[in-house]
C-alpha cells in the first residue's frame, strides 16, 4: 500500500476532490487490471483515452483518478489533475517503486542505429568485469536469468521503474537501455536521472502517422535524453551532433575516428578467418589499446567504441573490455553462425532495404566469393519495401534467394513475385523457394569457398506468422536440422 501524498511530491498538481491522505493498492494505467482502491491514471493513447474510462473503472473500484481533463465521477472518488497524464505516470511509477533509479547506475542508448548491438556489448564487458547488469531494448527485457519479450523498444514508464525494481531486487548494479525517440517524446523515461546517456548516430527513420511529422521532431526528441543524463558521450562524427547537443544540461564525452574526439579509433582492418567476421583497430585519447571484435564493419568500430567509451567511465580495465568484445554477439544482429570454415552464414534483421543495403554494402567490403542474399518480405505491409529490398539485393548481391518470410494473410508467392519486380530493375541473379528451411538448405548445400550467406528478415525472432497464427520457426533451429540432414554434424 502506498499514501497518495507521498507519490505526488514530485509533481505539480490540482486536488479537485477528495482525499491525498489514503493509500492505493495498486497503481494501473490499463483500465482492465483495475483492483480496489486502485490509482487510476487516465493516459491518452493513439487509439484510446484513459478518460473515457473513469466512470467504469471507479466502478470497478479505482479510489483515485489521475486526469488531464475534466471527468464526471462519483463524490467518493479521488480526482487529482495534471497537465499530461503519461508525464505523470512516470513520476508515480518512480516513487511507487520506491525510485530504483536512484541507487542504480543506469545507462541510456539513443540513436538511429547500433542500441541494441551496444546494449548487450556492454552488459558482455561489465559481467566480465564483475558486475551485474539487467537490460531493456527491442528485443527483450533481462533480469538476472528472466528473459522477457519486448513490445516496444523502451516500454511504458511504469514497465521502465518495474524493471528497474526487479533489477534492483536481483542485485543488478547496473541497467542498460536502448531510448527511442518515442520513448522520450511520451515520458516514459521521465521520473529519474540517467547516469550516462549516449548518442550513437542519426538518419531520416521513424517519420510519418503515429511517429514524428519531421526530421526535425526527431532529432529534437532524441536530444532531450541530454538533459536527463549526467553524463552525455557522444559520437562525435555525426554531422548532428551538435543539435543533439542543443540545450543539454550534462557533462559531455566524445567518441569516433575524428582527432577530437575524446576516445579515438584509429588503423580500422577487416578480420576474416575460418568461417568469421570481424575488424580491429587502436584505441586512443582517454584510454589506449587494440580491440578486436567478431562482429563486421565499420558500424561495429562504432558500437564498440561506444561500449568502450561507457566502461572506462566506469574504471573497467581495458583487457577485460578486449577479452569481452571478442566473444560479445548479438541475436540476430550480424549473428555469426559457424557452418564451415569455407564460407561465413550469418543471420540478420535487415527487414528494410536501408538496413539492407547497409548490410550488404558492409560485407563486399570483405571481397566474399559470392555475396548470397536470402530474404523475403512481411505480409500486409508496404509492398514498395519488396521492390526496394529486391532492387537492393538484386544490385549488390550476387545470388538473391527470394523465400517466405511472415506472410501474415497473403499468399507467399504473391510476395515474392512483388520482389521479383525490384530484382528485375537489376541484373542480379535469383532463384525463389518458398519454404524457408529449404530455402536455407539450398543456400548451405550449395556454398562456395570464400562466399558470404546472409539470412536477412527474420533476425531474433523465432516464428512465422500464417494466417493469424503465429508458428514457432527459428532459423538456428533450421541450420542445425539442415546440417545434420546433410550429414555435416559429428
Amino acid at each position: 500500500m502506498k499514501c497518495v501524498r507521498n507519490l505526488l511530491e514530485k509533481l505539480d498538481y490540482k486536488l479537485l476532490q477528495g482525499n491525498l491522505d489514503q493509500e492505493i493498492s495498486s497503481l494501473v494505467y490499463d483500465s482492465r487490471k483495475v483492483e480496489k482502491d486502485a490509482m487510476f491514471v487516465c493516459v491518452k493513447g493513439a487509439a484510446v483515452d484513459g478518460h473515457a474510462f473513469a466512470k467504469e473503472v471507479v466502478e470497478k473500484g479505482a479510489s483515485v483518478l489521475v486526469v488531464s481533463e475534466d471527468v464526471e465521477v462519483g463524490a467518493d472518488a479521488t480526482v487529482i489533475k495534471v497537465a499530461d497524464t503519461r508525464e505523470a505516470l512516470a513520476y508515480l511509477a518512480a516513487a511507487y517503486f520506491d525510485h530504483p533509479a536512484d541507487t542504480l547506475k543506469v545507462i541510456g542508448i539513443t540513436g538511429t542505429k547500433g542500441k541494441t548491438t551496444t546494449t548487450y556489448m556492454v552488459k558482455s564487458i561489465m559481467e566480465n568485469a564483475g558486475f551485474k547488469v539487467g537490460l531493456i531494448g527491442t528485443i527483450e527485457a533481462i533480469i538476472g536469468d528472466e528473459k522477457i519479450p519486448a513490445n516496444n523498444t523502451t516500454p511504458e514508464s511504469y514497465v521502465v521503474q518495474e524493471y528497474f525494481r526487479k533489477m534492483l531486487d536481483a542485485g543488478c548494479d547496473y541497467a542498460v537501455m536502448e531510448v527511442s525517440s518515442q520513448g522520450l517524446m511520451m515520458h516514459r523515461v521521465d521520473g529519474f536521472t540517467f547516469d550516462v546517456g549516449i548518442f550513437t548516430n542519426i538518419e531520416p527513420d521513424h517519420i510519418g502517422p503515429n511517429e514524428h511529422a519531421s526530421f526535425e521532431e526527431y532529432l529534437q526528441c532524441k536530444s532531450l535524453l541530454f538533459q536527463k543524463c549526467r553524463l552525455g558521450i557522444v559520437n562525435a562524427d555525426d554531422a548532428h551532433v551538435e543539435a543533439i547537443l542543443k540545450n543539454h544540461t550534462c557533462q559531455v564525452q566524445t567518441y569516433g575516428f575524428s582527432e577530437n574526439a575524446d576516445i579515438r579509433a584509429t588503423d580500422m582492418k577487416l578480420v576474416r578467418k575460418g568461417g568469421h567476421l570481424g575488424v580491429a583497430y587502436h584505441v586512443s585519447g582517454l584510454l589506449e589499446g587494440d580491440i578486436e571484435t567478431s562482429v563486421p564493419g565499420r558500424f561495429s568500430v562504432y558500437n564498440s567504441l561506444t561500449a568502450v567509451a561507457i566502461c572506462n567511465h566506469y574504471g573497467v580495465d581495458m583487457e577485460v573490455m578486449k577479452k569481452a568484445l571478442l566473444n560479445a554477439s548479438v541475436k540476430g544482429r550480424i549473428e555469426l553462425v559457424h557452418v564451415s570454415d569455407d564460407f561465413t552464414l550469418m543471420i540478420d534483421y535487415a527487414h528494410n532495404a536501408m538496413s539492407l543495403e547497409s548490410l550488404l554494402t558492409t560485407l563486399k567490403e570483405y571481397e566474399p566469393g559470392r555475396l548470397v542474399c536470402l530474404f523475403g518480405c512481411g505480409g500486409n505491409r508496404s509492398k514498395l519495401r519488396r521492390y526496394e529490398m529486391g532492387e537492393v539485393s538484386g544490385k549488390l548481391a550476387d545470388l538473391t534467394i527470394i523465400t517466405s518470410d511472415n506472410p501474415r494473410f497473403e499468399e507467399p508467392q504473391a510476395i515474392i513475385d512483388d520482389i521479383k519486380t525490384g530484382i528485375g530493375k537489376t541484373d542480379g541473379k535469383y532463384i525463389e523457394i518458398i519454404d524457408r528451411k529449404e530455402a536455407i538448405r539450398y543456400a548451405i548445400s550449395h556454398g562456395q569457398p570464400g562466399d558470404i550467406i546472409v539470412l536477412a528478415g527474420k533476425g531474433h525472432e523465432d516464428y512465422q506468422e500464417i494466417k493469424g497464427k503465429k508458428y514457432p520457426m527459428d532459423e538456428r533451429v533450421l541450420i542445425a536440422e539442415v546440417l545434420e540432414e546433410l550429414g555435416w554434424t559429428k
